[in-house]
């Protein structure tokens, strides 16, 4: 498997995995929202060893109460049905947030079951001070909102309400 930035001939195929893996074509919505206003930070692709596209995560800006620290959001990531349970998930999203740090990003956000990310370092980001509109969401279980500092002191004297692009604030 290999792991790579996206290029200009995969984003047919993300398309196509965010609408095959997901149950509406929101993500996949979404996603081409944020590359037609160009508000990514990076995006990246797991291919198989015939250089099928078998996965896709994709790392976006966020603000805290409206300031630019350079943090991240991390939302959404796909893997092809066939190929997962083999780690390819958990690949992509190592890979993306060590490619974060090496840029200087210094933070990342998530939302999503605090089981699965807090392998990566995620913790509950309400209890470091840290909010989202989608925190008080009946669809997401308690502690589903986390954050990971990638740099030591990333959170020093920080709280607050963390915002990401207005595109995915679209219903």
């Amino acid at each position: 498997m290999l792991i790579r930035t996206e290029a200009p001939a995969d984003i047919l195929t993300i398309d196509a995995l965010l609408r095959q893996t997901f149950p509406t074509s929101a993500e996949a919505k979404l996603v081409r929202s944020l590359r037609e206003n160009s508000r990514f930070t990076l995006s990246l692709v797991a291919c198989s060893d015939d250089g099928e596209v078998i996965g896709h995560v994709l790392f976006t800006p966020v603000t805290l109460n409206g300031d630019d620290f350079g943090w991240q959001g991390l939302a959404p990531i796909a893997v092809k049905e066939e190929y997962r349970g083999q780690g390819i998930s958990e690949a992509l999203i190592k890979s993306g947030l060590e490619s974060l740090y090496e840029f200087g990003y210094s933070a990342c956000f998530v939302l999503g079951a605090p089981n699965y990310y807090s392998r990566f370092g995620f913790k509950d980001g309400e209890s470091m001070g840290f909010l989202s509109i989608y925190n008080s969401m009946d669809i997401y279980q308690a502690g589903a909102f986390q954050a990971l500092a990638l740099a030591d002191d990333a959170f020093d004297g920080k709280a607050g309400l963390i915002e990401y692009s207005p595109e995915f604030n679209v219903n």
